[in-house]
C-alpha cells in the first residue's frame, strides 16, 4: 500500500504523520525553526524514518498545512532530498478541498483552519464546529450546508500568560498548568488558577454562543491541537 506523508507547520511545532491508508505508521513533533536549514530539516526528517523503521523512498506523496510561510521552502527542500518528492501545500491553487469558504477573503484563512473544518466535517457531518488549542486558540465553523462559515481567533493561553508576565513589572513568569479551582493564596497560583480557569471560562462561553446560533444548536465540538 501506497504511503502518504503529512505535515502541519505551526508557530512552535511541526508534526508530522506517515500513513498507509487509514494506518498511522510513525508521528513527529519537530520545532518550527524559522532559521533552520534545509540540511538540518533533512537530518531530522532522516532520523525520524530511521526511528520508526521506514524506509523514505516509496512514500506516494507529501501533503502539508502551513501557517509559516518562513518555513515552506526548506521544508520543500528537505522532503525532496530525503523522500525524492515535492511537497503539495494546502491553500496553494494545487490543493482543491471540495469545501466552499464563505470568507469575505478566502485566501486569508490559515491552511490550519482549512484542514480542521474539512476534516470534522469529514468525520461528523454538519455543522460542526472545531476548537484549535495551540499559539492562537481558533473557532472554525462548517455551517449547515457544509460550507466554512469562518469563526473566531484570541490569543492562545501560553502566548496570554507570558504576555501577562512581560508587561506587568511585579508578575515573575510562569507556566499554565490544569489545576484545580479554588482562591489562590500565592501570586504564582493565583496566576496559574486564573489563567487557566479563565481559560476555561473563555471558551464555554464561546462554545455556548456559537451553539445558541440558529441552526448550530446539536454541532460536535472537535477539539485539536497541542494544548487541547
Amino acid at each position: 500500500m501506497s504511503r502518504i506523508l503529512v505535515c502541519d507547520v505551526g508557530n512552535s511545532h511541526m508534526v508530522f504523520g506517515l500513513y498507509a491508508g487509514e494506518q498511522l505508521l510513525g508521528r513527529w513533533r519537530l520545532s518550527s525553526k524559522r532559521h533552520g536549514t534545509a540540511d538540518e530539516l533533512a537530518w531530522q526528517l532522516h532520523g525520524m524514518f530511521n526511528q520508526w523503521g521506514q524506509s523514505t523512498t516509496d512514500i506516494a506523496g507529501i501533503i502539508a498545512a502551513s501557517v509559516v510561510p518562513q518555513v515552506d521552502p526548506t521544508l520543500a527542500e528537505a522532503c525532496q532530498r530525503i523522500c525524492g518528492r515535492s511537497v503539495a501545500f494546502v491553500g496553494s491553487d494545487e490543493i482543491r478541498t471540495g469545501m466552499a469558504i464563505d470568507y469575505k477573503h478566502p485566501r486569508e484563512v490559515g491552511a490550519d483552519r482549512i484542514v480542521n473544518a474539512v476534516a470534522a466535517h469529514a468525520r461528523h457531518g454538519a455543522p460542526v464546529i472545531v476548537l484549535d488549542c495551540g499559539t492562537a486558540t481558533t473557532f472554525d465553523v462548517v455551517s449547515p450546508a457544509g460550507h466554512y462559515a469562518g469563526g473566531l481567533i484570541l490569543p492562545g493561553i501560553e502566548v496570554a500568560c507570558e504576555a501577562l508576565s512581560a508587561r506587568a513589572a511585579k508578575l515573575p513568569a510562569f507556566s499554565p498548568q490544569p489545576v484545580p479551582f479554588g482562591i489562590g493564596r500565592d501570586t504564582i497560583s493565583s496566576m496559574q488558577i486564573g489563567s487557566y480557569w479563565g481559560t476555561i471560562a473563555a471558551l464555554d462561553g464561546i462554545i455556548e454562543r456559537l451553539c445558541a446560533m440558529p441552526g448550530y444548536g446539536n454541532a460536535p465540538i472537535v477539539a485539536t491541537g497541542g494544548l487541547s
